[in-house]
């Protein structure tokens, strides 16, 4: 048995949280029956209707893209710039799994598995995530180990040990070049580190999400990922959380 709001927002209509004001305002019936409970379990089988529409359940789909840079990750964007959604040809109303930033690029997972979602970005769940960045200024020994070790960002949250490896110092033009894997995914975390120590980053791309990477697609490109590929990530994601623990 599974919660009423969870499978609505699994048929794809709406997010769980607005399955349930849907409950609360009385618009979901199961079985005829007007449930306004929030937590009610329903069963295989159970005619679950919204708004007098019954409910159909959606067939899971899940997409790894290179995410083009000069696109975004909403499902609208008020400026009308490129969406990631828009480029997938696909039935089903897919969401981005977390955001790469507008001039970012690289691997993106997309679905319409809120579950799935959750268990790659929650903070409880550490899938290490590579980028390749590069940054004005030249990052000095010290920086490196205390990047490594985990700097504190302008929110007073301090991250999480890191690795680094810097791959270019062009002192000619005062930019480094280097491959950062990080745990977390906190907004903007890459540039802000790099704010930390006064760096501006003028490249970024993210070169792998655990396992996979984007190597042999182009920006904008995209595939289905495997079933035994979604099967290893939600491994990924339960090994980190147990190492948390």
């Amino acid at each position: 048995m599974e919660r009423l709001q969870k499978v609505i927002a699994a048929s794809g209509i709406t997010s769980r949280r607005k399955a349930e004001v849907m409950i609360s305002e009385g618009r979901v019936t199961v079985n005829g029956e007007t449930i306004t409970e929030q937590g009610y379990k329903v069963k295989r089988g159970d005619i679950i209707e919204v708004d007098g529409e019954q409910i159909q359940k959606e067939n899971k789909v899940y997409f790894v893209m290179n995410k083009p840079k000069k696109s975004v990750c909403t499902l609208d964007d008020e400026f009308d710039r490129k969406t990631v959604v828009s480029l997938v040809k696909c039935d089903e109303r897919i969401f981005t799994v977390g955001r790469l930033d507008y001039d970012t690029s690289g691997v993106l997972i997309l679905t319409n598995d809120g579950e799935f979602a959750n268990q790659l970005i929650h903070p409880k769940y550490h899938i290490p995530k590579t980028y390749e960045v590069i940054i004005d200024g030249i990052l000095t020994t010290e920086q490196i180990k205390a990047l490594e070790k985990g700097v504190v960002l302008d929110d007073g949250i301090q991250t999480l040990p890191a690795k680094l490896r810097v791959k270019n110092k062009d002192f000619d033009h005062q930019k480094t070049r280097f491959d950062i894997t990080i745990k977390e995914g906190r907004n903007r975390q890459i540039k802000r580190m790099m704010e930390v120590y006064g760096h501006t980053v003028t490249s970024l791309h993210r070169k792998s999400l655990g396992f996979l990477t984007v190597s042999d697609m182009s920006q904008g490109e995209y595939r289905i990922l495997k079933p035994h590929e979604v099967k290893m990530l939600r491994r990924l994601a339960l090994e980190g959380e147990q190492k948390t623990k």
